[in-house]
């Protein structure tokens, strides 16, 4: 089992826990990363959970609108400006109301990933739906990443390495 700063690090980063909890779950989890953060991820009141479910469901919920005003050809997802999905709006509506939790988890894995989802209207104009979620989504990523502890320990961090400690 082999437990590094590194696997630590990605914990922290990916669900804003401390270092205790991030190396106690990878423990616990035989030094697999992603087991660990399925652990994480399924704790009863998790944070990192509930604010990517707000923002799935708000972009969900806009996503729906949009449909319903019925002027609306596809559903596109991209990547760096690489087209992964194109989805014509009669197989996305009914893939949101037959799969919703399925449709919420691909939204929350999309904010994640920084995956453009951006819905081509009738008369050409695309909406891109992430500019709605981003905000949520930077201002959670900014708390977990931004607080008094975690830049006290970056700060120590890099004083170490700068004095050319080999951790």
């Amino acid at each position: 089992m082999d437990i590094n700063l590194e696997k630590i690090d990605i914990i922290r980063e990916r669900t804003g826990v401390s270092y205790k909890k991030a190396k106690d779950t990878l423990e616990n989890a035989g030094g697999n990363v992603v087991e660990a953060l399925i652990a994480l991820e399924e704790e009863p009141g998790s944070k990192w959970t509930k604010n990517m479910s707000i923002a799935g469901n708000e972009m969900m919920e806009k996503l729906k609108k949009v449909i319903e005003k019925g002027n609306v050809t596809r559903v596109l997802l991209k990547k760096d400006d690489e087209v992964l999905l194109n989805i014509p709006v009669t197989a996305g509506a009914i893939g949101v109301i037959l799969a919703p939790v399925a449709s919420l988890l691909g939204i929350s894995a999309a904010l994640v990933t920084k995956t453009k989802i951006e819905i081509v209207q009738n008369d050409g104009k695309i909406l891109d739906l992430n500019e709605m979620a981003e905000e949520k989504v930077d201002e959670f990523k900014g708390m977990m990443k931004k607080n008094p502890i975690t830049e006290d320990i970056d700060d120590t961090l890099n004083d170490l390495d700068e004095d050319g400690a080999d951790f």
